[in-house]
């Protein structure tokens, strides 16, 4: 069916960070925007299922794996008109802070590819791409066509875009507003800003903050390392639960019921509501850090209890139970349901 390159089936826990997903029934690599355009369009005449994939950090994939075809997206590099979907995102981030460029530093250490970031609205340490990002090209399943859309009109709010949830359009570009003097955005983040010696709203060398970024990071396990299971994840597996205006003091009063009203409790202002710390709701539900899963096989990072982490002989299934037990308690003791940010491909929690 395909003239890019031989399809071959493949274990899909070789192209994901948490190194989880049976196989696919055929995987193929587009290596140019031109090749994955075309190779779509094909699958898509011929009624195929298909699954993008990027950089395998946002994915939980089923132990049975995809019964269609996997397009890795495999386009790489840069220059004046945007990034490549497929280019390695940290390995862009890097080369914007040699070259001067400020805006991207302080979601330095996140895995996956350039192309996804504005589908989930990609956020740390005070920095969302929906703040950054200039205009994404577009391919439309729909349509056939190729269109240019402007950041304004990809409806950004926390951790999602009009993009997430949906298979119609795939990101071949991004291209981004950045600085040019070498400056950082204002630090926006009291953790950083504390590691930085600096104040919140101060801009500080880019090179400085993505050092300081990425030791944040590293200390949490949020840095790929294959010697460290605490990284065989994919990233934090639950957003920050939103509460809406009209129930927020309901919320906060269960909570003040489970840990005394003396505790403070944090939260930010949000969209609609009030975001709370999912870590903190699910610490005090009874999970610590490196809580265990089914046999141990899986686990909350021994470093960061919004990760889940497979120990090395893991299942799919394992970790769903695990996530759907943290979940449960966290509903069943502060009345707040927690939602995962990772894709769920033929499984769901």
């Amino acid at each position: 069916m395909s003239t890019v390159g031989t399809p071959v089936q493949e274990a899909l826990r070789e192209h994901t960070t948490l190194r989880l997903g049976g196989p696919a029934r055929r995987f193929v690599t587009a290596s140019t925007t031109e090749e994955l355009v075309s190779l779509v369009r094909e699958l898509d005449a011929a009624g195929e299922p298909v699954l993008l994939l990027g950089g395998g950090s946002n994915l939980v994939v089923a132990d049975a794996g995809f019964a269609g075809t996997v397009v890795r997206i495999g386009t790489t590099g840069w220059d004046d008109d945007g990034v490549a979907a497929g280019q390695n995102w940290d390995d862009y981030v890097a080369a914007a802070v040699c070259a001067g460029l400020g805006g991207l530093e302080c979601l330095s250490g996140i895995p996956g590819s350039a192309g996804a970031t504005p589908i989930q609205n990609v956020g740390a340490y005070g920095c969302e791409i929906s703040q950054v990002l200039h205009s994404i090209d577009l391919y439309d399943r729909r349509s056939g066509e190729i269109r240019t859309i402007a950041a304004a009109d990809l409806g950004f709010a926390y951790r999602t875009s009009v993009l997430k949830g949906t298979d119609s359009g795939i990101v071949l570009r991004v291209r981004f507003s950045l600085h040019t003097d070498g400056l950082s955005a204002p630090i926006r983040y009291a953790e950083l800003a504390a590691a930085l010696g600096t104040e919140i709203g101060a801009r500080v060398p880019a090179a400085e903050a993505r050092e300081a970024v990425l030791a944040l990071r590293a200390r949490k396990g949020m840095v790929l390392d294959e010697a460290d299971h605490d990284t065989w994840s994919a990233g934090s597996f639950f957003t920050n639960p939103v509460v809406a205006h009209d129930q927020v003091a309901d919320a906060l009063a269960r909570i003040a019921e489970v840990v005394g009203s003396d505790v403070p409790v944090p939260r930010y202002p949000a969209d609609g509501g009030v975001k709370l710390s999912a870590a903190w709701l699910i610490e005090r539900a009874g999970f610590s850090k490196g809580y265990p899963g089914p046999g141990g096989r899986v686990r909350l990072s021994t470093k960061h209890t919004l990760a889940l982490t497979n120990r090395g002989a893991a299942t799919t299934a394992d970790l769903l139970a695990l996530a759907r037990e943290v979940r449960d308690g966290v509903r069943d003791t502060f009345g707040v349901t927690l939602r995962p940010e990772p894709l769920l491909i033929n499984c769901r929690l």
